[in-house]
């Protein structure tokens, strides 16, 4: 088998609901899926939007080393020659070598959506695949609706997979369009069609059942070897099978090699990118991409991964270039803490007597609301602290927030505040949108007289949970922030009745972290 990935992040991805590409997002991303390696990439639908119009017009001086670029759209209209046919013409403009283009294979759709007669949308399906041939493009066939096709009509389904063979299409994608199949009914129906046709047979699943990935395993199995989907799986409804996962499943599991595999563990890095650029949150559980996909807290499979770690992983994270995180928390046990605690001391063990204070500090915490699972800078600070290896790098003298309104007019607070460095003053003050965003204002200015690279730092993400609600204004909170400085992100967290200190002693971890981090490394480039 000679797999071909298509990722459709850039055209069915950009479908998903909060999804919104720029052109040059999606340029950056078809940059990240080249590096990759992945094949195929569909950027788009040039037809529907000025949008993906300026992106082909920009993507011919790309110079993609690994993938073909695709350009998506449907049949030729009903009574319409393919000639005058504009979103046709729009595909053939777009000057890429592949053209993608689906057609209606449910019976139903074809005769009341598309209120066609049955054989005039199969000459429909086979006069656009011969359109797109006779320019010498590489034709994919997507057969819409092709598992609810079979269930109501199969040799009907069947026939319009022929048809677009006939007109040229060298690639029959079977799509799940409505993402209701299930693994046992993919795997029988793509028997079937492998056996029938004399053509690279396709699979593109939506995730309506949750079962994307697996119909495309499946599908593999049972003779496919060409697999669509979107990078992370975002998509219309519940989206697309992952290509992460795919990729991973395929070439992990069943030994078909989908990319390099030096290029393998370029794979969660390019989800995290792409993530990014799609501005949505990449799913922590996202199977192995995900920042909690090789996570362990109970302490039991914490000691046992330590010891060996196929215990509790079916795979190696570095091979898909994750990594394993060991949490922080009252149920981890010595074995969790020991391994960030050598970080800063490695000559302790398990039974040294720090260790067993750091654990006993860290469950005192955890009592009084702190949660570090997902604050892996927090933990440190706490460790450092508890075995005498923390300095601070700054104090606060005082700092004074104010608020006005109307909140309308964009800045709703100020802050002002003084700290030494070193025996130095420093007073700074800023106005932000809210208390929380003048407070982080005005400590970066302050920092940054001493610390310039303080500049660099910018929260992405600011999460408050009500402890107690119980005790209604007066409750506990806890804030957790993420921190990146454009190359790592780190994340800390604060603890109390008042939000406001909360923030402050999160906002406060997250500087000292960077700022611990930066003075270790470069006494070790020194050394």
């Amino acid at each position: 088998m000679n797999p071909v990935l298509l990722d459709s992040t850039l055209r069915d991805g950009a479908q998903a609901e909060g999804i919104s590409f720029s052109v040059d997002d999606k340029i950056k991303i078809a940059l990240a899926l080249d590096e990759l390696g992945i094949g195929v990439i569909e950027a788009g639908n040039p037809g529907s939007n000025p949008k993906d119009l300026e992106f082909f017009s920009r993507a011919r001086s790309l110079g993609l080393k690994n993938s073909k670029l695709a350009a998506f759209g449907s049949t030729r209209r009903k009574n319409v020659d393919c000639s005058e046919d504009k979103s046709l013409k729009s595909i053939l403009d777009a000057g890429v070598p592949i053209a993608v283009f689906f057609g209606k294979t449910w019976s139903f759709h074809a005769t009341e959506i598309l209120q066609a007669s049955l054989e005039e949308n199969l000459t429909m399906i086979k006069d656009t695949a011969a359109y797109f041939s006779s320019f010498g493009k590489e034709v994919i066939f997507d057969a819409e609706h092709f598992f609810d096709g079979c269930k109501a009509d199969k040799p009907y389904a069947m026939a319009c997979l022929k048809a677009a063979m006939e007109g040229g299409a060298k690639t029959l994608v079977l799509c799940d369009t409505n993402g209701g199949a299930l693994p046992h009914e993919v795997q029988a129906i793509v028997k079937e069609v492998v056996d029938l046709f004399d053509a690279t047979i396709g699979i593109h699943c939506h995730n309506d059942c949750g079962m994307a990935e697996a119909n495309t395993v499946m599908a593999a199995l049972a003779g496919c070897s060409h697999f669509q989907g979107t990078f992370t799986g975002f998509g219309e409804r519940c989206g697309n099978a992952s290509i992460a996962s795919v990729i991973a499943n395929l070439q992990l599991k069943l030994g078909i090699e989908c990319v390099s595999p030096e290029k393998l563990g370029l794979l969660t890095q390019t989800a995290r990118v792409i993530s990014d650029l799609a501005n949505i949150k990449l799913s922590e559980r996202q199977p192995y991409v995900g920042r909690s996909a090789f996570a362990h807290k109970g302490g039991m499979h914490i000691d046992a991964v330590v010891k060996e770690p196929m215990s509790y992983e079916h795979t190696d994270p570095e091979l898909v270039g994750n990594t394993r995180k060991l949490l922080t928390s009252e149920v981890a046990g010595k074995s969790a803490i020991l391994s960030k605690i050598k970080r800063i001391c490695p000559h302790l063990s398990k039974e040294s007597p720090e260790t067993e204070a750091v654990l006993n500090r860290i469950k005192e915490l955890e009592h009084q609301g702190y949660q570090f699972e997902a604050a892996e800078g927090t933990i440190e600070l706490v460790i450092r602290k508890q075995l005498g290896k923390y300095k601070p790098l700054f104090t606060l003298e005082k700092f004074r927030i104010t608020g006005e309104k109307p909140y309308s007019l964009g800045s709703s607070a100020y802050a002002m505040m003084k700290i030494t460095v070193d025996g130095k003053t420093e007073m700074s003050a800023a106005e932000g949108v809210g208390p929380v965003h003048a407070l982080d204002l005005a400590l970066r200015k302050a920092l940054e007289v001493f610390y310039p690279q303080i500049s660099k730092l910018r929260l992405t993400d600011y999460k408050v949970r009500v402890m107690d609600s119980k005790t209604a204004t007066a409750s506990k909170v806890r804030v957790l922030i993420e921190t990146t400085d454009g190359i790592e992100s780190w994340a800390t967290v604060g603890v109390s009745e008042d939000i406001i200190e909360a923030s402050w002693t999160a906002l406060v971890d997250s500087m000292e972290y960077k700022l611990i981090k930066d003075i270790e490394n470069r006494f070790k480039a020194y050394l």
